[in-house]
């Protein structure tokens, strides 16, 4: 059973003057993957509490997917992948480079994501829009490769090339 951590990062979020809506889409989507939420939180847009939860999901609870919404534009407040990228240890431009071309078809702001996925010990860790259409649109993207990746950190020996 996979288990699973969201995480919305929202200065708004966080102090209650915005409901997690993105937070709630990804906790709806991935439960088709056949896990579990074992983990939810909101954090402000701090570079330093985004690692420790990151790096608390991955290590301490040991997690197998950590999904992000928020903070992977250009804001000057936006730095969740600046986060994300300074605790795995290997990038998976992927799924990011298929986010942003499949975004396209719907907006040109779609090239101005920063997001990024990629690997801390045996968790896969996604940033996603902090909006939630683009956090669906987003993840209907990359879930179909999702349990296959994790699989593979979890040591699974088989290949890759099958259908």
């Amino acid at each position: 059973m996979m288990r699973i951590g969201v995480i919305t990062i929202s200065d708004r979020g966080y102090r209650g003057e915005r409901e997690d809506a993105s937070g709630e889409v990804i906790r709806e989507m991935v439960r088709g993957l056949g896990g579990e939420v074992a983990f939810s939180t909101v954090v402000p847009d701090e570079q330093e509490e985004i690692k420790r939860v990151l790096i608390q999901g991955a290590d301490e609870m040991g997690l197998d997917l950590i999904v992000t919404t928020g903070g992977t534009g250009v804001s000057p407040r936006d730095v969740t992948p600046d986060a994300t990228r300074a605790v795995i240890e290997q990038e998976i431009p992927g799924f990011a480079e298929a986010m942003r071309m499949e975004g396209l078809k719907k907006t040109p702001h779609a090239m101005i994501s920063r997001a990024l996925c990629g690997v801390r010990g045996r968790t896969l860790i996604c940033n996603l829009p902090g909006s939630p259409k683009a956090v669906r649109e987003g993840l209907e993207v990359i879930l179909p490769a999702i349990p296959h990746a994790v699989a593979k950190l979890q040591g699974d020996p088989g290949e890759c090339g099958g259908e």
